[in-house]
């Protein structure tokens, strides 16, 4: 019997960790508690059941203190749970952005580069993986105050990434800058994992769509296995009007963030979302293409930099 899930994870970054698949035995002596939900899976490899949501939460655990060292991470019930390979790929080509087009130059490591995350949500995700991963300072920003404080709680409960991480409270839900950023402060790339759905309704359909693929078309169940609140998976106007109001907004921000990223969930939207980039005078403005397995998504980025100053 394989000892690891080989749902094919080739396509990650050249530096994710989770390429080539999970060594199961090896997670579970990490993480004693993933043990009862690894099982062989129909084609021999040994896995979990990707429709159970204790199992997805044991295996991030797992998978953060092995890579990362991370030895507390946890979510409320029902928030968001996300797929640590294709976060970290995020943080990955974020990376290569802010390093440059020049391959021979060192990737960016150490305190001296600051993200900003917008809508960090409680799973404080991408700080906890970019500071172990790299060293980098984190500002998250939480429009909800039990997420913020939450998230605020991982970030001081984890030695690992001590004084690399802060949790700003966003006052508005409309807003990506406005009242987070302080006077002076640079950030050299900003990350954002906006809300999908345009309503409620949209969000059930779309999480009762991946629970059956998941599940092999069994009957619904009123179990998200990746969880997801309100704020995280729907909001007015969906994906489309949330970046656009960012792409907006950051023109009035242009002097205090390299690289402004966002991840794009329906290949639809990019041509929009791209000439709204050009209309608010980015003088970048780029789309990186991510996959993991089956799942497509990727990632649109926008400078109001020139090359010569994103260097500099």
């Amino acid at each position: 019997m394989k000892s690891s899930d080989r749902v094919d994870k080739d396509n990650l970054h050249p530096r994710n960790r989770f390429r080539g698949g999970y060594d199961f035995p090896a997670l579970v002596r990490v993480m004693p508690a993933l043990g009862p939900f690894v099982k062989p899976n129909p084609y021999g490899n040994l896995s979990i059941d990707f429709a159970n949501p204790r199992a997805v939460k044991a295996l991030n655990q797992a998978l953060l203190k092995q890579a990362y060292g991370l030895d507390a991470w946890d979510v409320p019930a029902g928030s968001l749970c996300p797929p640590i390979p294709g976060r970290s790929d995020y943080v990955h080509h974020v990376a290569d952005l802010i390093r440059g087009a020049g391959k021979s130059a060192p990737i960016p490591r150490g305190p001296s580069i600051a993200v900003l995350d917008i809508g960090v949500g409680a799973n404080c995700i991408y700080p906890l993986i970019g500071a172990s991963e790299y060293g980098w300072r984190f500002v998250g920003t939480e429009a909800d105050p039990p997420a913020a404080r939450w998230a605020a709680g991982l970030a001081a409960s984890n030695p690992a990434v001590k004084g690399l991480l802060e949790i700003r409270r966003q006052p508005s839900a409309m807003e990506c800058f406005k009242d987070v950023i302080l006077p002076g402060e640079f950030f050299q790339a900003a990350m954002c994992n906006p809300p999908f759905h345009r309503s409620a309704a949209e969000a059930e359909a779309g999480s009762e769509r991946k629970r059956r693929n998941l599940s092999g078309g069994k009957p619904k169940s009123d179990v998200r296995n990746f969880g997801g609140r309100a704020a995280e998976l729907w909001c007015a106007g969906g994906e489309l009007g949330f970046v656009r109001r960012m792409i907006a907004q950051s023109a009035g921000v242009h002097h205090r963030c390299g690289w402004f990223t966002t991840l794009i969930s329906k290949s639809e939207h990019l041509k929009t979302l791209q000439q709204a980039a050009r209309d608010a005078e980015a003088a970048q403005v780029k789309v990186v293409d991510m996959a993991q397995g089956r799942k497509q998504s990727r990632i649109l980025a926008w400078t109001f930099a020139r090359p010569a100053a994103l260097r500099a």
